[in-house]
C-alpha cells in the first residue's frame, strides 16, 4: 500500500512554501500525483443597525482580492513543484473547508497546516476535516517543511477509527525507523493489552516491526503528548473522535487536545 494522490492545501493568509515543501517531499518519498489546493470565501452580507446591508461593491472587492491571492498561491505552488513530480492546481471561492472536504475524493492522503485561523471563510477547519472527508489527514507541525516520521507513535485504543487509523498509516508506518503503539491503560483491564498484542501482530504480517507501551493514569491528551515527547516522536497517528452536535462538532478529550496541538505532525482518520 502507498499513498498515489496526495492533497496538500495551501492557506490563503499563510506563507506558501512550507506546506507545498511537505507535500513535494510526501509526493517524492511515495511516489505519488501532487495536488495543490486553496480556497476562501466571500462573507455573507451583513445587516447594519439602521438595517442597511453591505452588498455589491464591497463584495466584489473581496471576491477581487481573494482571486488574486489564490492566482498568487497556484504561481508559488507551480513554481515550487519540481518537473519531476506529476501535479495539478484546484481553487475556488467558497468555503475551504467544503472545498477541501469535497476534493479529498480524489486522493489518499490530505495534508493541512497548523494555521489557527478563526475566519472559517479563510482558514480551514481542521475538526470537521478529519470527520468529514473520508480521508486520513495530515496536519503538519507549525511552519513544518519536512516530515521525517522516524519515530511514529500509534496512539491505539480499540475502536475503530483507531483501527481505521493504524490501515490509513501503513505507508509512513512502514518508512519508520521505530513504532511504537500505546494506549493509557485507565483500568488495568488485561483485554487492553491483548489488543496492543494484536496490533503488533497485524503490523508484523505487514514488515513492521513495532513496540507496544501501556502509560498509567487517566485518558488525556497532554499525558500522550508528554510520552510522545518521551520517545522523540515526530508523527502520532490517531483515530478522531466526534461526534455532530447543533451544527458543531464536540470532539474528545485527546482529540481536541491534539488538534490544538502544533508542536509536532498528527495523522488522523475516523
Amino acid at each position: 500500500m502507498s499513498y498515489k494522490s496526495i492533497i496538500v492545501n495551501l492557506a490563503i493568509d499563510a506563507p506558501p512554501a512550507p506546506i507545498v515543501k511537505v507535500g513535494i517531499e510526501l509526493a517524492e518519498r511515495f511516489g505519488a500525483h501532487l495536488i495543490g489546493l486553496a480556497a476562501a470565501d466571500v462573507p455573507p452580507l451583513v445587516a447594519t443597525g439602521d438595517g442597511m446591508v453591505y452588498e455589491g461593491e464591497v463584495m466584489q472587492m473581496q471576491r477581487t482580492e481573494i482571486e488574486k491571492r489564490l492566482a498568487e498561491l497556484r504561481a508559488e505552488f507551480e513554481r515550487l513543484v519540481p518537473a519531476s513530480i506529476t501535479s495539478e492546481w484546484g481553487q475556488a471561492v467558497c468555503s475551504p473547508t467544503r472545498f477541501l472536504s469535497a476534493s479529498a475524493r480524489a486522493a489518499d492522503l490530505v495534508v493541512v497546516g497548523s494555521e489557527k485561523g478563526e475566519n472559517v471563510f479563510r482558514a480551514v477547519d481542521i475538526g470537521s476535516l478529519a470527520l468529514g472527508a473520508g480521508r486520513p489527514v495530515l496536519v503538519t507541525a507549525g511552519n513544518a517543511e519536512h516530515i521525517l516520521a522516524k519515530t511514529v507513535l500509534v496512539a491505539w485504543k480499540d475502536t475503530r477509527e483507531a483501527r481505521r487509523a493504524v490501515a490509513d498509516a501503513l505507508p509512513f508506518l512502514a518508512k519508520a525507523n521505530e513504532v511504537v503503539v500505546a494506549t493509557i491503560d485507565t483500568n488495568r483491564d488485561e483485554s487492553i493489552r491483548d489488543s496492543l498484542d494484536d496490533i503488533a501482530v497485524f503490523l508484523e504480517h505487514h514488515g513492521i516491526k513495532a513496540r507496544t507501551e501501556l502509560i498509567a493514569g487517566e485518558a488525556d491528551g497532554e499525558r500522550l503528548l508528554t510520552f510522545a515527547r518521551s520517545i522523540h516522536a515526530d508523527l502520532i497517528v490517531s483515530g478522531a473522535y466526534g461526534h455532530c452536535r447543533l451544527r458543531e462538532w464536540a470532539f474528545g478529550g485527546v482529540t481536541r487536545t491534539l488538534m490544538e496541538e502544533s508542536s509536532i505532525n498528527r495523522f488522523m482518520s475516523y
